[in-house]
């Protein structure tokens, strides 16, 4: 980056064009020191100008010193650094200063030798020459003498061997190593040769046991512990006796380091990395020189921290180098505040954990598993789609390049479908050469291990893009350094959201049907003030005075109330805010509460006691004469009352507020990683279904008892209260309504617009039938017969309307009369039929009896006894018609 920068400042200065001999004629002035040009592959460092400054001037000041710097692998012969003189001239103008490359510092250092350079001073420049020699017991082997030549030395760089004994005299050491040339880790394929290399260097060196010669005995555990443990004891039982045994494969290493404990033998592996092998009690004799895998955690969580993610998933092959790493990387996430949202493992079939993480929308996945078993996995992700733009996995770094596209006879997934599959993945490995090229005291590279033993390392972080691995940073948990080169390639553009944006939604009435039913009920709130205005009005005319006017006009305020509370049942967070809302809820319950009240509760009044009062008739004739209206307004008040102290109690102890129903998230139709969440608000309590039961169970019992009382008192007729059948027919379908729409709303609370609907048009068709059933006959018989135009020529004439009692009691007596009149002719006429049907008789008894002599007392004739049944005939028979 600071090259880049000292770059883009000497830009300007390489589009000059150059002087003669690389260098301008001073110019003595008053100004100072003209700018000059920089060597050939070099630039000049100004001090204290930006790039802008030094492109607008042209003189330097006095005193103003300038700095020679060269490009890649030169050096500047010459003056570095200038100062600007008093007369306008550079100081040493007259010795050029060039940027000459230079040959490989490294040629300038022998390892148990000694390097002379003639020809130059250090560095090593054009035509500088040096010459190798090795330290007592020590030979040279390659070149003795090398000449740089334009930055390339003229041979390879030679190196000083021990003088070692001869083969023949030096005693064989065994060592036993098991390599897993395959199986979920084929390393050795990789390592064996690596530590052949290794034995041969240690064998060919004189500092290093001289006079012993490392022999390997080797054996291809497979990965697979049942394979180790045959080979195992082949090793401890066979000759030769082997002073170490190098296992790979954490389970292989496990069971090697627990059995070797029993024969004292150190266990050095190269390619385990089970956390579980850092136990020092467990496995004293145990070292390795790879790092655990919990190194791998630390890296996993600084990039985890990188890019904002809280929420991971993991799945994992059942096997305790992969369980313990795990349990590892919990506490580390928990630490940073990183939460492991879902944890899946398995032992050989991965399908059922994938399908999982797919269910619980995992995201985020890290998958701890062989490459074996990573092949199974990645087919079962292509089959469940869970991977793309929208999913991240984190792998382990050691599988092979091409590990993907390998054929696994044990999955049913093409090479294109598996690639597909894995793309965009994030593996970390970790580093077993610094990339810092620093140097331990074995003058080879640099290692460190913690306390416990285990190795530390720095972690490399590749992506695989386009079907191969890109190194995309580097991670040193011991100074927590994270090297980034910016080269991470997403598929949706950027990282993916740790989970599905969840954007909560309410779900508000359609405003439509808000807006058509609140018409209909300020429509039918002016119904009902035109009829409370009506019946108020005419409130003197006898025909209204039998309808018992102030309970209609209750009925009336009811029903304005009942069609009042459909706007606050509208209402929602559409209107208005959340702190409103409870005072909307309260509205809606006590409009509606005391508008059924009032409105049902005077129609129920009238019912009950035309049926106490008019059904027995008999027992009742002296209630009939003293039915006073403070009885029935008592009744009224005895039901408003209960439905206030019941609402009261209520607010009072277990108060109305806004409660959040939640549905299950939907997916829009856009292709976008988000999730909708819809919500509904009710007004709800803590025990809202307790107090809705006391409720709907009391009104419910009115409604069941109001149409029960309508229709036993249907054939009832009285001038107490006339309109008593309307009152009956609008209670049967007040209760018909508000029994169906009670229960339907209660199971459609959740779909908004249904539940309004039934509730508010219930409120509405009920309240405009009891309106029209109550008073449209009334104002419809005051219009056609002008009842009121004739009471009020009444009270002219009399001047006076206290005549009205007389006037209705004697046109009550008029229509009794009338009644009692059209009785005594149906039973005249009845009586005229028997009559005629009893000389019928006579008739047909005298002709078959002839007329007998007259009696001789001077009476009737005597004809034959009359049967006893058929004595004084005529006049019980009359009697009874007429009782």
């Amino acid at each position: 980056m600071l090259l880049l920068l000292l770059l883009l400042l000497l830009v300007p200065l390489f589009l000059r064009p150059p002087a003669a001999g690389g260098a301008q004629t001073p110019n003595a002035t008053s100004e100072g020191c003209q700018i000059i040009h920089p060597p050939w592959e070099g630039g000049i460092r100004y001090r204290g100008l930006t790039r802008d400054q030094v492109k607008a001037i042209n003189f330097l000041p006095v005193d103003y010193e300038i700095e020679y710097v060269c490009r890649g692998e030169r050096e500047v012969v010459g003056p570095k650094v200038r100062k600007c003189l008093a007369n306008g001239s550079w100081t040493d103008m007259d010795i050029p200063s060039r940027c000459v490359r230079i040959c490989s510092k490294s040629y300038l250092i022998l390892e148990n030798g000694k390097v002379f350079l003639t020809g130059g001073d250090l560095p090593a420049l054009d035509g500088a020459r040096v010459d190798f020699r090795c330290d007592p017991d020590f030979h040279l082997v390659g070149g003795s003498r090398s000449i740089c030549n334009q930055g390339q030395w003229s041979t390879p760089k030679p190196h000083c061997q021990v003088n070692r004994t001869p083969h023949s005299e030096r005693r064989a050491v065994y060592i036993g190593a098991l390599f897993p040339m395959s199986g979920g880790w084929p390393g050795g394929q990789a390592c064996q040769p690596a530590v052949e290399m290794a034995l041969e260097d240690v064998n060919s060196r004189r500092d290093i046991l001289p006079d012993y010669e490392l022999k390997l005995i080797h054996h291809d555990s497979k990965c697979d512990p049942g394979q180790a443990t045959k080979y195992l004891y082949e090793l401890l039982y066979n000759d030769p006796i082997k002073i170490i045994l190098m296992p790979g494969c954490s389970s292989v290493s496990t069971l090697v380091a627990e059995a070797a404990r029993m024969w004292n033998l150190i266990v050095l592996s190269y390619g385990s990395s089970s956390p579980a092998l850092s136990n020092r009690q467990r496995f004293p004799t145990f070292f390795r020189t790879h790092p655990s895998a919990t190194l791998h955690n630390p890296t996993r969580v600084k990039l985890f921290e990188k890019w904002g993610w809280k929420k991971i998933a993991t799945i994992q092959q059942t096997t305790e180098v992969f369980t313990s790493t795990l349990d590892d990387l919990e506490e580390r996430v928990k630490e940073a505040g990183i939460e492991i949202t879902f944890r899946q493992s398995f032992f050989s079939d991965p399908a059922v954990p994938v399908k999982n993480l797919k269910r619980q929308d995992a995201r985020i996945i890290v998958g701890l598993f062989y490459e074996t078993e990573a092949r199974k996995v990645f087919c079962e992700v292509y089959k469940e789609r869970l991977f793309g733009k929208k999913y991240v996995w984190f792998l382990i770094g050691w599988y092979a390049d091409n590990w993907f596209k390998t054929y696994d006879p044990s999955i049913n997934c093409t090479v294109d479908e598996m690639t597909e599959a894995v793309e965009g993945h994030i593996t970390t490995e970790i580093v077993m050469l610094n990339p810092a090229n620093t140097r331990s005291i074995s003058n080879m590279g640099h290692v460190v291990f913690d306390a416990s033993g285990s190795r530390m390392a720095w972690t490399l972080i590749e992506q695989l893009q386009g079907g191969s691995y890109k190194k995309i940073g580097y991670y040193d948990s011991t100074k927590d350094d994270l090297s980034w080169s910016k080269t991470d390639k997403w598929i949706g553009g950027s990282p993916p959201a740790d989970q599905t944006l969840v954007i909560k939604t309410f779900r508000f009435l359609s405003q439509k049907l808000f807006i058509s039913v609140s018409v209909l009920s300020s429509l039918g709130i002016v119904l009902a003030v035109v009829c409370l205005s009506f019946n108020i009005y005419n409130s003197h005319v006898r025909y209204i005075q039998n309808s018992q006017p102030n309970l209609n006009n209750l009925t009336a305020v009811g029903c304005s109330l009942a069609l009042a509370a459909v706007f606050p049942l509208g209402l929602d967070g559409y209107h208005i805010g959340r702190n409103q809302f409870p005072f909307v809820c309260q509205a809606r319950l006590w409009l509606l509460g005391l508008g059924f009240s009032l409105g049902y509760g005077s129609m129920f009044t009238k019912i009950w006691w035309v049926h106490t009062v008019f059904t027995k008739k008999e027992e009742k004739k002296e209630w009939r004469k003293t039915l006073e209206p403070w009885k029935l307004y008592t009744t009224v008040g005895l039901l408003v009352g209960m439905d206030v102290l019941t609402l009261a109690i209520w607010q009072i102890v277990d108060p109305l507020h806004r409660t959040i129903e939640t549905f299950a998230k939907e997916e829009p139709k856009e292709d976008i990683d988000v999730s909708i969440l819809p919500q509904l608000e009710h007004c709800s309590s803590k025990k809202m279904n307790t107090w809705l039961g006391i409720f709907y169970g009391y009104k419910g019992l009115l409604l069941l008892l109001g149409i029960f009382l309508a229709y036993e008192t249907k054939s009832v007729s009285t001038e107490k209260i006339n309109d008593h059948r309307a009152v009956g027919m609008a209670i049967y379908n007040v209760a018909v309504l508000c029994l169906i729409t009670a229960p339907v709303t209660m199971i459609l609370s959740s779909q908004q617009d249904a539940a309004f609907a039934f509730a508010s048009l219930a409120i509405v068709f009920s309240s405009y039938i009891t309106l029209v059933v109550l008073f449209v006959p009334k104002i419809r018989r005051l219009i056609t017969r002008g009842e009121w135009q004739s009471e009020a020529q009444d009270t002219m004439k009399t001047g006076s309307s206290t005549n009205n009692n007389e006037e209705e009691k004697s046109r009550l007596l008029e229509k009794e009369n009338r009644e009692l009149e059209k009785i005594i002719a149906e039973k005249e006429e009845r009586v005229s039929e028997l009559r005629h049907q009893l000389q019928s008789r006579q008739q047909l008894r005298s002709r078959r009896h002839p007329p007998t002599p007259p009696d001789p007392s001077g009476g009737l004739p005597r004809g034959p006894p009359e049967p006893p049944d058929r004595l004084s005939c005529d006049g019980s028979r009359v009697h009874l018609l007429y009782k």
